[in-house]
């Protein structure tokens, strides 16, 4: 797989397409591979940049205190280094909270911006929430575990696991093949989301947006739609009715399908 040194890490990313740029940032603990599903359509009209995040991966893991405005930083640094003027954005929960800092604190990069599953400020549930994921990886000592029995119940719907539980195997499968993250790494991403609040900076969000929400989603449910959309001034709203945190996965087609005329809308 390609790598670039920006903002003194070794990032890793895999380039897909052809077209406008796409810089696709994962959601929490996953690599690029995470957004296979929409790269095969995606790249049909974009060169898609799908990255490791810090800590995630075979991106360089540090120790210290990991921010979104910290990995939005690394993405403005990644974008530099590979000669990326400027770019679509789109990311998934901890992707879309990096998005929004990055979208914020560096505008011109910013062609548009794509955040599903995003939230403006962790709250309390939320906040419950995280701190039990990270002690199940600090009692289990496996990420992938974590993902698995604590993560997944939050991201699909009781329906999906009646009635496609293949499907949740293979995603499971899909989970357990990628690169082990190390606990502490895993510990560090997590105290991001735990600390994250860009709500002071959403008015320096320039770029047009997309918001989208699982109608059935828990986790950064559609509480947060409000603060997002008047925010971001002229931006767009999206339900996806009957899906849970994961909509990437859990209504491929359609996700896509309302994804990418959005994106198309703001191409070149």
């Amino acid at each position: 797989m390609p790598k670039v040194k920006a903002n003194d890490l070794t990032i890793n990313y895999e380039q897909q397409g052809a077209g406008d740029a796409l810089v696709l940032i994962p959601y929490l603990a996953a690599d690029n591979a995470c957004y296979t599903f929409q790269v095969a359509e995606y790249a049909k009209h974009f060169t898609c940049f799908s990255v490791d995040p810090r800590g995630a991966g075979e991106t360089d893991k540090p120790e210290g205190v990991y921010s979104f405005e910290l990995i939005a930083d690394d993405t403005a640094a990644f974008m530099e280094a590979m000669g990326i003027q400027h770019a679509h954005v789109s990311g998934v929960s901890f992707g879309a909270a990096a998005g929004m800092w990055l979208a914020a604190k560096y505008p011109a990069r910013v062609k548009s911006l794509s955040l599903h599953s995003a939230w403006t400020k962790t709250d309390p549930f939320l906040k419950a929430v995280v701190e039990g994921w990270q002690l199940m990886g600090k009692a289990s000592g496996v990420v992938a575990d974590v993902i698995i029995k604590g993560i997944f119940p939050w991201c699909f719907t009781p329906g999906l696991y009646a009635a496609k539980p293949e499907y949740i195997e293979a995603l499971a499968e899909f989970v357990r093949s990628r690169p082990t993250q190390p606990v502490d790494a895993f510990i560090r991403q997590s105290n991001a989301v735990l600390a994250h609040d860009v709500e002071s900076q959403l008015g320096r969000i320039k770029a047009p947006t997309q918001i989208t929400f699982g109608g059935r989603d828990v986790l950064t449910s559609t509480r947060f739609a409000d603060r997002l959309k008047s925010g971001i001034r002229g931006s767009e709203l999206t339900i996806f009715e009957g899906c849970a945190h994961a909509a990437i996965y859990e209504n491929v087609d359609e996700f896509n399908q309302r994804t990418l005329a959005f994106l198309k809308k703001h191409a070149a």
